[in-house]
């Protein structure tokens, strides 16, 4: 079986998906190979906002006008870790580069430039991250729990979080409200 690269695309949870972790998710997939994926959740927010992180992380935030800015839940794996989502701009200690677009950077750097107001003007801040082993997604697509489609970073910078579900599944031409959430039946 030829393998399919999602690097770089959108994984939009099928309306009956019911895993709480997943339901009515988008994912941005950050790497695909052979051995697995790692993603991030890119619609679910978590209870704190970026200055209240910023406090509990002992980070100084003179220059930050966004402390209400929401913090998100990037999946159930290493809740702990943080991850940004963010425009190719600045030099980071540990960026991968998605695309043209996008780049996702887990050191402790962006955090404090984004903090002192001196970060990339377009990111997502996330906690913790999807992933799958080799694979694994490749059978979650077959057994219909996903779609997987192009990605638009309008979506993850400026569509407002509650209408993402909905505006990536878009982006293929798909209506979710039309699909059913019982599984196999129309």
């Amino acid at each position: 079986m030829e393998q399919t690269n999602l690097t770089n695309h959108f994984l939009i949870a099928m309306p009956a998906l019911v895993d709480p972790n997943f339901l009515h998710s988008v994912t941005y997939i950050c790497e695909h190979n052979e051995d697995g994926a790692l993603g991030i959740v890119i619609n679910r927010t978590i209870n704190i906002g970026l200055g209240e992180l910023f406090h509990s992380m002992n980070i100084d935030t003179e220059g930050f006008n966004g402390s209400s800015q929401p913090v998100f839940s990037g999946g159930p794996v290493h809740p702990e870790q943080g991850f940004v989502i963010h425009q190719p701009t600045g030099q980071w200690a540990s960026t991968l580069r998605v695309s043209e677009a996008i780049n996702i950077t887990t050191s402790h750097d962006i955090i404090e430039a984004i903090a002192h107001g001196k970060g990339p003007e377009n990111y997502l801040v996330a906690l913790g991250y999807a992933g799958w082993g080799g694979g694994q997604l490749e059978e979650e697509l077959a057994a219909n729990s996903w779609l997987a489609g192009p990605v638009d970073s309008k979506i993850i910078f400026e569509t407002p979080v509650e209408q993402r579900w909905e505006a990536a599944a878009t982006l293929l031409g798909v209506d979710l409200s039309l699909l059913s959430s019982d599984v196999g039946h129309a």
